[in-house]
């Protein structure tokens, strides 16, 4: 199991913010750094895996939890 250093929890909100959101709490952390994310924006399973690619992040998983889609990022760098 990954070690987990932060959650956002970005539950309730529409793109672009649990991305936006991811952004900022990743930008504070170390590299290396595993940030998980919960979403339930139907956008975010296209926006997170395009963010992480785009930026340099390791996307290491992507499921579901209840109502919510769980996103595990490491942070590039």
């Amino acid at each position: 199991m990954t070690q987990i250093d932060d959650t956002v929890d970005a539950t309730g909100l529409l793109c672009p913010l649990p991305v936006l959101k991811a952004r900022k709490r990743l930008k504070g952390m170390e590299g290396g750094a595993v940030l998980r994310v919960l979403a339930d924006d139907p956008a975010a399973i296209v926006d997170v895996p395009h963010f992480c690619a785009e930026a340099g992040h390791a996307l290491l998983e992507q499921g579901q939890e209840g109502a919510a889609q769980v996103y595990v990022i490491r942070k590039g760098g």
